[in-house]
Parts: C-alpha cells; sequence; structure tokens
C-alpha cells in the first residue's frame, strides 16, 4: 500500500449480526461518493467457495488458501442493491442464506483465514475514501481509520430486522430460530481468540434500536462532517 494511500480516509462501522451496518454502510458510501468494503461478504465467499469446491468441512489450512486466492468483486445494481461476483458469477443471493452465515461465522474464527484475508481488505483503501463495515474493522484492519464507529441494536430488534429482511428476499426461515442464531453468533464473535467482536478504544458508539435508516445514516454524516480534513 502506498503512503498516499495510507492517508485515505477510511470510515470503519463494526458491530454485531443484525445491528444494520451493511445497509448503513452502503448509504453513507453513496451519499459520501466513497468506495465500500463489505468484510463479512469476504467470509461468506470463502465458505461458499468451500462449499462449491465441496470443501465446507475442509480444514484451516485449505479454508486459508481459498481465502488467498478469492476472486471477489462488489459492484452496484441500478436500484442501489449490493451485487457481490466470485469468479464472474454474481452470488449475492447464495452469500445472504441463513446456513451460508452459520458457515461463515465459523470461518471467520479461524485465525489463518482471517490472516490470509487481511491484505485483500487493506487493498480496499484507495482514493477518494473507503466505509469498511465488519466486526473488526476499528480494531484490527483500520486501527488509524479516520472515524471508527459501533452500531448495535439490542438482540430481539436484529432479529426481527432479519426477518423481516429475509422474507422480502423470499427466504422463509423461523422468528425464533433467527434469535437463537444472532445469540450464537454474538457468542462465538466476542469470544474467539483472534479479532474479537469489541468496539474500538475510540469509536463511537451508536445505539441503532430505536433509530430509522435515515436517521442513523444522517447521525453518521454528520459525523463526518465534523471531523477536521487530515492533511
Amino acid at each position: 500500500m502506498s503512503q498516499d494511500n495510507d492517508k485515505t480516509l477510511v470510515i470503519a462501522i463494526d458491530g454485531p449480526s443484525g445491528s444494520g451496518k451493511g445497509t448503513i454502510a452502503r448509504r453513507v458510501a453513496a451519499a459520501l461518493g466513497m468506495r465500500l468494503l463489505d468484510s463479512g461478504a469476504l467470509y461468506r465467499l470463502v465458505a461458499l467457495s468451500a462449499s462449491k469446491q465441496g470443501q465446507s468441512r475442509a480444514a484451516a489450512a485449505e479454508l486459508a488458501k481459498i481465502a488467498a486466492t478469492l476472486d471477489v468483486r462488489f459492484s452496484t445494481d441500478d436500484e442501489g442493491d449490493e451485487e457481490v461476483w466470485l469468479e464472474g458469477e454474481e452470488v449475492s443471493r447464495e452469500l445472504r442464506t441463513e446456513e451460508c452465515g452459520r458457515i461463515a461465522s465459523q470461518v471467520a474464527a479461524i485465525p489463518a483465514v482471517r490472516e490470509a484475508l487481511l491484505g485483500l481488505q487493506k487493498s480496499f483503501r484507495q482514493p477518494p475514501g473507503l466505509v469498511a463495515d465488519g466486526r473488526d474493522m476499528g480494531t484490527t484492519v483500520f486501527p488509524d481509520a479516520t472515524l471508527k464507529i459501533f452500531l448495535t441494536a439490542n438482540a430481539s430488534e436484529r432479529a426481527r430486522r432479519r426477518h423481516k429482511q429475509l422474507k422480502d428476499k423470499g427466504i422463509d426461515v423461523s422468528l425464533a430460530a433467527l434469535s437463537r442464531d444472532i445469540e450464537d453468533r454474538d457468542r462465538r464473535d466476542s469470544e474467539r481468540s483472534v479479532a474479537p467482536l469489541r468496539p474500538a478504544a475510540d469509536a463511537r458508539l451508536l445505539d441503532s434500536s430505536n433509530l430509522t435508516i435515515n436517521e442513523v445514516t444522517q447521525t453518521i454524516l454528520d459525523w463526518v462532517e465534523s471531523i477536521e480534513p487530515r492533511e
């Protein structure tokens, strides 16, 4: 990475599953004309790629090799929704299944996989700036991010949002099962030995439980506006 890229503005949005960070990150990036990194999608891509290769139960070394050679591209469709391409195939719908998310959470706990993806994530830091969402963007991947945000919501609200999101996409899943899955992911993400889910010491905490998407987006845009320009 060049020295100039080291100075590129980064907005890191971390938080637990279902907090809305992906939706908010896309909106903030679009409003500011900045690049977007959906880091959670990378772990889902590793899980999906392994599954397509018949290696969904592969050992850590094999999964790390898959992570190191991911052919991935992010784009946006005409309606502003994110598109994710794996080896030239658009796989957004496959990535958003609960099964893929469950496997991805397990994959993300493997240190070798996280190490393999670190360089790929850092490569997204390019002008005019980057909005990066995930679970360790502000603590591990971009510890010098210009603005760090820890976005959260209570577990029941996160389950309700996820349930609605999946129903809107025609994916049938029970609310009770989603609640259990979110609790399991929270525990696994916060207890893993490498890059556990936690706010960065200098992160701004934002609880979206009782806020609309527009209110959360505007809060972050106001925070960005208040940042002094970097030299």
